[in-house]
């Protein structure tokens, strides 16, 4: 994860759109979450007053009833520009990142070229921008759409029933383990694929500026042989990180069911001995479901994110790298008349061998 901390300087240009961005999430979730409260409040008021009269009864589901539709339209209208704003950010993101990526390769000299294989760079500023986007977009979209929901949605539980919400949170004891293990093995399992596909990608390269040489010593068949290799071995990698990314899921929703039946069987209890009315316990199941999605959704964002500090970490490797010949600090301009042209000391040298042609 410390591999992202170089995209921060790319969201200083997007302060003021970052900063809208999260005050749309802040209010998203708090529209979500007056629903349940707003369930309540009719819940209560109709099993409080059961000999009330049919027509402020009446009035008084239609009236909540339009208050729950508007506060769902003012929240999906949130929601809409958080998304709009947020992904719209990380775009423009990716296109300076690529762009500065671009910049540095036109400084490397042959001799980086001839060590770096193009297909490591093909995917490098295609795939491996695209993680590190999402991880600077959707990532950081949905991980302060959960924080802002867990905090709002806890605090809200809390107040209903304190020692409903303990009972409630006893299942999500194991949640920090079970993301730190599954972390650190989508990391390791992604950074593999990315290079298996820089391989596969250099391995068709190859091919295609090499077809002459391939049709004239007739070896069609041995590098389809090649390819299918690369491939079987690049679906093989990516079926593991399936498998990992696949089981992330279902174990989170384990923990939300978990939390449900403790909160059906303590929370029921807790309406029958008359701590909590019905309506709080409605509203509590409904906090609780919500709080569901958060967790659910925070198994694809520790994917993100790992994803993305895979990828820029090669990133950062190559950005990392220095031209073998850096250009003077303080340039000579070039002479305006004619002028002779002498090599004097001056030598050649395949890369990785210490003898040299000399050239006077």
């Amino acid at each position: 994860m410390r591999q992202l901390w170089t995209v921060l300087p790319y969201f200083r240009p997007y302060r003021t759109p970052m900063f809208w961005g999260l005050v749309l999430v802040i209010l998203a979730n708090a529209f979500s979450l007056a629903n349940p409260y707003l369930l309540k409040l009719p819940i209560d008021a109709l099993t409080a007053n059961t000999g009330t009269d049919p027509n402020v009864i009446g009035r008084t589901v239609l009236t909540y009833a339009i208050l729950i539709v508007g506060i769902a339209l003012l929240g999906n209208a949130a929601r809409y520009g958080m998304r709009e704003i947020l992904n719209g950010l990380s775009r423009r993101i990716e296109v300076d990142l690529r762009n500065d990526f671009l910049r540095h390769l036109l400084r490397l000299d042959a001799g980086f070229y001839n060590r770096t294989r193009t297909g490591d760079l093909m995917s490098l500023a295609t795939n491996d921008t695209l993680a590190v986007r999402q991880a600077a977009g959707p990532a950081v979209m949905y991980s302060a759409n959960t924080i802002v929901n867990f905090v709002l949605g806890l605090g809200v539980m809390i107040w209903i029933s304190p020692s409903l919400t303990l009972a409630a949170l006893v299942p999500m004891t194991l949640l920090p383990p079970i993301v730190l293990w599954f972390g650190r093995t989508i990391h390791n399992r992604f950074e593999r694929i990315q290079e298996q596909f820089a391989a596969l990608s250099t391995m068709v390269q190859e091919n295609l500026t090499g077809v002459r040489i391939v049709r004239a010593y007739a070896q069609e068949a041995a590098q389809a042989r090649e390819f299918d290799a690369f491939n079987r071995d690049y679906l093989k990698r990516n079926m593991h990180l399936a498998y990992v990314s696949g089981a992330f899921h279902p174990i989170m929703g384990l923990l939300t069911g978990g939390a449900m039946v403790v909160v059906l069987w303590y929370g029921g209890r807790q309406v029958m001995t008359g701590a909590i009315t019905t309506g709080d316990f409605v509203a509590f199941s409904y906090y609780l479901v919500l709080l569901g999605w958060p967790i659910i959704a925070l198994g694809w964002v520790v994917n993100l994110f790992q994803r993305g500090a895979a990828s820029m970490g090669r990133i950062n490797r190559i950005m990392a790298t220095e031209p073998a010949i850096a250009p003077p600090a303080s340039p000579h301009p070039p002479p305006t008349g004619a002028a002779a042209i002498e090599f004097r000391n001056v030598c050649f040298r395949y890369a990785g061998r210490g003898d040299g042609a000399g050239m006077g």
